[in-house]
């Protein structure tokens, strides 16, 4: 499985995974150091900590849901031209600072 876009995700400022695009959907994988924390938190509750990766065709919900929505996705899309439809790049884009424990950062290939 070859990774198209991947993103790093953040919970309270500790890295917790990295969040990818794949040629099959949506993977989503937490570091091993991570879980190791004694304080770990789960990125969601429809995420819980575990080893495996998760793995979706679609983009996971808890993702989906950080992307904004109405006027100021009008502004994302006109600002970085993108598709409306390109759920993964609106979220490299407009999720680096939101609001909450999570937070994205893209990774450069």
């Amino acid at each position: 499985m070859s990774a198209f876009r991947k993103v790093s995700v953040y919970v309270r400022d500790n890295f917790a995974g990295f969040l990818c695009e794949t040629d099959r959907g949506y993977s989503f994988t937490y570091d091993e150091k991570y879980l190791s924390l004694p304080n770990a938190a789960a990125v969601s509750l429809t995420l819980p900590l575990q080893k495996e990766p998760y793995e979706s065709n679609v983009l996971f919900p808890f993702f989906d849901g950080l992307i904004p929505e109405g006027w100021l996705l009008n502004i994302v899309i006109k600002n970085w031209k993108l598709d409306q439809n390109d759920r993964f790049g609106l979220l490299m884009v407009s999720c680096r600072d939101c609001i909450g424990a999570v937070r994205i950062e893209a990774v450069e290939s």
